[in-house]
């Protein structure tokens, strides 16, 4: 702060120091001022510049701190909401807020605190200055730039309001770009480039239009405070020159009250302009505290302890769940899979299959009913635990732009190289490891794009196998392996069930007949359930998915 103070007042020093070069050089001849005169300015100018550093290096550094923070914060909150808010919410919104949002806030705050601040010192120095030189003519001046006041606040206003339309246009853009590269594949199949290029063309000239709304409202100010600055530095030549001819008003006070006018008018300007700046910086805070203000609604109660029996069987007792109100996806669930044991959960699409899997780990809270895992019900346990407790394969294989290592390690921080290569093993992914040039510290890709289908499952495979965890849960976690590795896969998940409740999910019926105990389920409901014998002798639903399944295979 002294730094910005020092910066600010070597201006109005510099306006004060023509009063002298006037007076006693110009008119009155004075030799000796002569040589004290232009060493002041030097010695102003040299601390002047060294405080504008000083101030410009700190100002930007707390600025600069303030919105790393927020980011940080913003993306471990995103971390924290729940699966449904990322249902809702465009991928590309949620990087736009953690990068061109927190660009322009990242510019208004520096812009605030480095410019503002030491502009309205300046301005205010400046005008003392010229209060104390003349203040008749002071006051004239003084009047002029408030009428500025109005004008820049309406556009100020304007500027907030384009500025928020389109940053979310960026988030729309971001998402297409997106979801484009991401299903580049199917664009070149269907060969609908020129319609995706469309898309993106409708988007970028609606952006493009934007910007230019925004280009034209931060314009006018420049030419508001033009005119502005020459009536006032007209009245000032007309009104103080009439007092110098008449002797009223000293030559040298007169020029010095002229230079600070001359001096206020580019942190005058540069407040004007920074306006704009700030109105963009606040449209984008807005955008960011948004998201800041969501709140999860996957809670632990007050007091909620340790999951005490993760080896315990897994119940649902009359569950009802639906992911939007008054549409439900589950109708009075009850299933129970016993401790040590698996089961299987079979049926149509749309059945509520993976439903039932993501409320184990509380993705989503039951609308009624309960889930228990040994005698606790899953909600009056602490999040941490329960998740603790359980490991998850996904037909949608999701790996990170990382190691193969790395990736298997996921599910398990601190494990040794000798425990990530067993685990990779037992997943039948070691021999294809083993034959990239770099073994398992091979970069997979932006989510695993230098693998196959069949290895990312088998990468996803081993992490789950590495966690070790006594609840396993399987959605379709064969679905991209071939036969010879599914086969070694379900020899490996035979000694890993072992002592595991597992939960399995998976169309192809072959891969399930050995569970305990199978459900079968259609429209939400369990319509079935038993071994795969008792199932084929009720001939119904499972019998008819397996018969069609069997002769399709035969085919």
């Amino acid at each position: 702060m002294l730094s910005m103070v020092i910066a600010a007042a070597s201006q109005p020093l510099l306006a004060w120091l023509m009063e002298p070069v006037v007076r006693d050089i110009f008119i009155n001849k004075d030799e000796t001022m002569l040589l004290l005169v232009p060493l002041a300015i030097m010695l102003i100018m040299v601390i002047g510049g060294g405080a504008n550093f000083c101030q410009a290096v700190l100002m930007n550094w707390v600025g600069l701190r303030i919105v790393a923070d927020l980011q940080i914060k913003t993306f471990s909150h995103i971390l924290n909401l729940d699966l449904a808010f990322f249902r809702r919410t465009q991928t590309g919104k949620l990087i736009a807020n953690l990068t061109s949002d927190s660009y322009l806030i990242r510019q208004a705050t520096s812009s605030t605190l480095t410019s503002l601040v030491k502009d309205l010192l300046t301005v205010v120095f400046l005008v003392m200055l010229m209060f104390y030189e003349n203040w008749r003519l002071a006051l004239v001046v003084f009047f002029v730039f408030p009428l500025a006041a109005w004008p820049i606040s309406v556009l100020g206003k304007r500027m907030r309001s384009v500025v928020s339309i389109t940053q979310g246009e960026i988030g729309v853009l971001t998402n297409l770009v997106s979801e484009t590269v991401q299903g580049v594949r199917h664009v070149k199949a269907y060969s609908m480039e020129q319609r995706e290029v469309r898309r993106a063309e409708k988007v970028i000239n609606g952006l493009f239009s934007l910007y230019m709304r925004a280009t034209r409202t931060r314009a006018l100010t420049t030419p508001l405070m033009e005119i502005l600055g020459g009536v006032a530095i007209a009245v000032v030549i007309w009104y103080g020159g009439s007092q110098v001819i008449d002797g009223i008003t000293d030559p040298g006070a007169f020029f010095a009250l002229f230079t600070a006018l001359l001096l206020a008018y580019r942190p005058i300007r540069s407040i004007a302009n920074l306006n704009a700046t700030l109105q963009e910086g606040l449209a984008a805070a807005q955008r960011v505290f948004s998201v800041l203000d969501e709140a999860p609604k996957i809670l632990e109660v007050d007091g909620a302890g340790p999951l005490l029996a993760p080896d315990g069987p897994v119940k649902f007792d009359k569950v009802k769940f639906g992911y939007t109100p008054g549409v439900r996806a589950l109708h009075g669930i009850s299933l129970q899979v016993e401790a040590g044991q698996t089961a299987a959960l079979v049926g149509p699409s749309g059945a509520g299959k993976s439903t039932i899997l993501n409320l184990i780990p509380r993705f989503y809270d039951v609308d009624e009913g309960a889930v228990f895992i040994g005698s606790q019900a899953i909600k009056t346990v602490s999040i941490g635990s329960l998740r603790e407790s359980i490991a998850l394969v996904s037909q949608d294989v999701v790996l990170f732009d990382d190691t193969i290592k790395a990736n298997i390690a996921y599910g398990r921080s601190g494990a040794t190289d000798e425990e990530i290569v067993e685990a990779a093993k037992l997943a039948a992914a070691d021999d294809f490891i083993g034959r990239l040039s770099r073994g398992y510290d091979t970069f997979v890709g932006e989510r695993g794009a230098k693998l196959s289908g069949g290895e990312r499952q088998r990468i996803a495979i081993a992490r789950a196998l590495l966690k070790n965890a006594p609840i396993l849960l399987l959605d379709e976690a064969t679905a991209s392996l071939d036969a010879e590795s599914e086969r070694e896969f379900q020899d490996a998940l035979s000694v890993l069930k072992k002592g595991r409740t597992t939960l399995v999910i998976a169309h192809r019926l072959a891969t399930v007949r050995s569970a305990d105990q199978i459900y079968v389920l259609d429209g939400g409901r369990v319509v079935e359930s038993g071994s795969h014998e008792h199932l084929i002798g009720l001939r119904g639903l499972y019998s008819r998915l397996y018969s069609l399944q069997f002769s399709e295979g035969s085919k």
